[in-house]
């Protein structure tokens, strides 16, 4: 028993938490393929609003709450409309690098997990932002949605044919939602709190902003769920550690400190 536990305790941190370099020009990549990748659906102007038309009469079909419902709460008040387009504007990267940093300098184990899962979701919706251009409902005028970013400010987009910056054709799947899901999700897993369901809020007020401000359609975020699922799916969770149980080190716990662990409970 004292062998074992010495064993334990003399496992160094950093066996659980990968090199720090190497986690930084990974997490570096990541971001830069999702910006990169989406420049390569570019041009592709008739066929995304063909395939916008097909989406929003997919979404009636199937009885989906039109997206006007939301947006008419957002258009009470000026301030509302510039708060949520200050959201989509700013959350969205922040939210997930703050996310993945505390991950692994707290949680190690869940941090491999978390990045194995964003990065399968991301690599999945860029082969679908390159196979299924699709352009945002405040696009479609058959949609009869505002702009809000347009009207109310702040946009992160130009005007199509002028914007290099971003690939505003590529709004199927939503990697706002689908991110944000997969932070409430990771920290839901990797914390002990009777509030850590709180988290879901995240993903619930994303999903309210992308349909509210006309970024993104239902379907958008439904396919980025579904994506999610396949990625979490395949991605095994980390075994439990002493810091995910409360007990403040990154070193793996022993099976009979795992059941002492659960007991106490």
């Amino acid at each position: 028993m004292n062998a074992r536990t010495e064993a334990a305790e003399a496992e160094p941190d950093a066996i659980a938490r990968p090199p720090l370099i190497h986690e930084l020009l990974l997490v570096a990549g990541l971001f830069l393929v999702c910006k990169s990748g989406r420049q390569l659906a570019t041009g592709h102007t008739g066929e995304a609003f063909r395939n916008a038309h097909r989406v929003w009469d997919l979404e009636r079909a199937v009885r989906l709450p039109g997206e006007g419902a939301v947006q008419s709460l957002l258009l009470h008040g000026d301030t509302l409309a510039h708060v949520a387009n200050t959201y989509y504007a700013t959350v969205h990267f922040p939210a997930t690098a703050a996310f993945l940093v505390w991950l692994y300098l707290r949680r190690p184990a869940h941090y491999v997990w978390a990045r194995r899962a964003l990065a399968a979701v991301t690599a999945a919706a860029l082969v679908l932002h390159l196979t299924f251009p699709l352009a945002p409902p405040r696009m479609l005028a058959a949609a009869h949605l505002v702009d809000t970013a347009r009207v109310y400010g702040p946009s992160v987009y130009g005007p199509p044919r002028s914007d290099h910056l971003s690939n505003q054709f590529a709004a199927m799947p939503s990697l706002h939602f689908g991110w944000a899901l997969m932070v409430a999700i990771g920290l839901i897993v990797a914390t002990r709190s009777r509030w850590r369901w709180l988290w879901l809020l995240h993903p619930l007020l994303t999903l309210a902003v992308i349909v509210g401000t006309a970024n993104q359609y239902w379907l958008d975020a439904i396919v980025a769920t579904a994506l999610l699922g396949h990625a979490l799916a395949v991605v095994p969770l980390p075994h439990r550690t002493a810091t995910t149980a409360g007990r403040g080190r990154n070193r793996l716990v022993p099976a009979e400190e795992n059941v002492l662990v659960g007991v106490g409970r």
